[in-house]
C-alpha cells in the first residue's frame, strides 16, 4: 500500500498532469465565456434574422398529446406536457459554440507556437565531415588525401 501511495504521489506531481489540470480548469472558464458570446450576443441576432425570438429555443412539434394545443407548448414545458419536439435551435447553437471554440483554440495554439518558435535559437550548421573525390565523384573523409575508391590524389581543401 505504501508503494502504491508513493507511485500515486509521483504521478500527481508530474508536470504534465498539473498542466492538464490547469488546462481543464481554464477550459471550463473559457467555455462559459464562449457560451455567453453565443447565447447572449450572437443568437439574438440570428433569431432576428430568422424571424423568431430566442433561436436557442426554436423547435418543431412532432407529436402532441391529446388535450394539449400547439399554443400551450414551449421549448421549456414540452416534456412536462408530454409533447415530442425536435429542438433544432439548441443543436445549431451547440454546433456554432463548438466551431467558435475550435477557432479560438486554433488561433491560441497558432499564436503560442509562433511565440515559441521565435524564441528558439537557430541551430548552427554542422561542419562537413566528407568531401567528393574529383575523379570518381564518391564521398570520402574530409581529411583524405587519396580516394579509397579510385586511389586518385585528392587536392587539399583551401
Amino acid at each position: 500500500m505504501k508503494k502504491f501511495a508513493s507511485e500515486f504521489k509521483e504521478f500527481i506531481m508530474r508536470g504534465n498532469v498539473m498542466d492538464m489540470a490547469v488546462g481543464v480548469i481554464i477550459g471550463g472558464a473559457f467555455q462559459a465565456i464562449v457560451n455567453s458570446l453565443i447565447n447572449d450576443l450572437l443568437m439574438p441576432f440570428i433569431g432576428l434574422l430568422t424571424g423568431g425570438g430566442n433561436f436557442n429555443e426554436a423547435f418543431v412539434i412532432l407529436k402532441l398529446p391529446e388535450g394539449v394545443e400547439r399554443s400551450q407548448v414551449t421549448y421549456g414545458n414540452a416534456a412536462e406536457l408530454g409533447a415530442t419536439i425536435w429542438g433544432y435551435g439548441a443543436f445549431i447553437s451547440a454546433v456554432i459554440n463548438f466551431l467558435i471554440m475550435a477557432l479560438v483554440i486554433f488561433c491560441l495554439v497558432k499564436a503560442i507556437n509562433k511565440i515559441a518558435n521565435a524564441r528558439k535559437k537557430p541551430e548552427p550548421e554542422a561542419e562537413p565531415t566528407t568531401k567528393t573525390c574529383p575523379h570518381c565523384c564518391e564521398e570520402v573523409n574530409i581529411n583524405a588525401t587519396k580516394c579509397p575508391h579510385c586511389t586518385g590524389d585528392i587536392p587539399a581543401e583551401e
